[in-house]
């Protein structure tokens, strides 16, 4: 597949291929239309549902993120569980962002904004962040991005992340903790994949910052 056709570009040049996923919890029941040209078009990647299944519910309130969206499995399962919150869908590419929209209007989900990253409209604050992160841009634009959005933590807020062990989670747990001075915990561990739990420190000198008064 060219790097054109890539999920992470802004305007994918696959060809449609509309589908229908199914998302199956405990809690919830959700019907996705997907496409070509999106991040796991076929079926809920299971790195995501690790992350549906096990991460910490979303806040009651206030503006959490999903980071790189794709058609909306997080979004809409957040959106679902915190209907006080809004819920910042987030991703470069124009194709899943209409998915995403698409698919949060017809489950009546109000409180899902579908925007790209450089949008205004995302809060300097966030009460938390998910992401399934888009792991193949390269660590260079990964490492980036992440310190990018990880820094619009509210101080008490955390983000929770999925990855493949054999895509550099490990490494990427490391980086984290002992490059960029994030508290880093390994929530769970299965089929490959690793659930991670990021705040700030204890003790803020770790990261180099000053703690928000």
């Amino acid at each position: 597949m060219s790097s054109s056709s890539h999920y992470f570009t802004a305007q994918p040049s696959a060809a449609h291929r509309p589908g229908l996923v199914r998302v199956v919890l405990p809690d919830l029941y959700l019907e996705l239309a997907t496409d070509s040209g999106v991040f796991s078009p076929g079926r809920l990647d299971p790195g995501t549902r690790l992350l549906l299944q096990e991460a910490p519910a979303p806040p009651e309130s206030g503006d959490i993120l999903d980071l790189g969206c794709g058609y909306g499995p997080i979004a809409c399962v957040l959106a679902a569980r915190a209907p006080g919150a809004t819920v910042w869908a987030v991703d470069v590419n124009e194709r899943a962002l209409e998915l995403c929209a698409a698919n949060a209007a017809t489950a009546g989900l109000s409180n899902v904004r579908c925007v790209t990253p450089d949008s205004p409209e995302v809060p300097q604050r966030l009460a938390g962040i998910w992401s399934n992160p888009p792991v193949r841009v390269g660590k260079g634009p990964l490492h980036d991005m992440l310190r990018r959005w990880l820094a619009r933590l509210a101080p008490e807020a955390a983000a929770t992340l999925v990855m493949g062990r054999n895509l550099g989670a490990d490494s990427l747990h490391a980086w984290l903790e002992k490059e960029e001075g994030w508290s880093v915990t390994r929530l769970s561990a299965r089929s490959g994949y690793r659930l991670l739990l990021v705040s700030r420190p204890e003790n803020p000198e770790r990261m180099g910052v000053t703690p928000d008064v």
